[in-house]
């Protein structure tokens, strides 16, 4: 059996001082690319979003302690609705890609 690319994405995680958990989600094949519609670019970078390479379930189980979240891409925009954190009519696209992020207010 051959693990599809398209249902990996990469994680990449801090955690601040002050508690929060931020998490930049990008899909395996637009990291390191720039996404441009009109004047909006979108630079999904390695800096920010090249962080662990992992499965959709894993990604899934992680994000959920997530206070601040940055989805890129099909995939990982499908994690954070699987996940609870995003809400279908909050999504965005640049250049054809969705795009969504999650602040949760304490």
């Amino acid at each position: 059996m051959v693990a599809m690319e398209e249902e990996n994405v990469f994680v990449k995680v801090w955690e601040a001082k002050d508690g929060e958990v931020i998490m930049a989600i990008c899909d395996c094949e637009i990291l390191g690319k720039r996404i441009q519609d009109g004047n909006l670019i979108l630079d999904v970078s390695r800096e920010f979003f090249g962080g662990e390479k992992m499965s959709k379930e894993a990604a899934i189980d992680l994000i959920k302690s997530a206070t601040i979240a940055n989805f890129v891409g099909e995939v990982a925009v499908k994690c954070g609705i699987e996940a609870g954190l995003v809400h279908r009519e909050a999504i965005i696209t640049i250049g054809g890609i969705p795009h969504v992020q999650f602040v949760m207010m304490l």
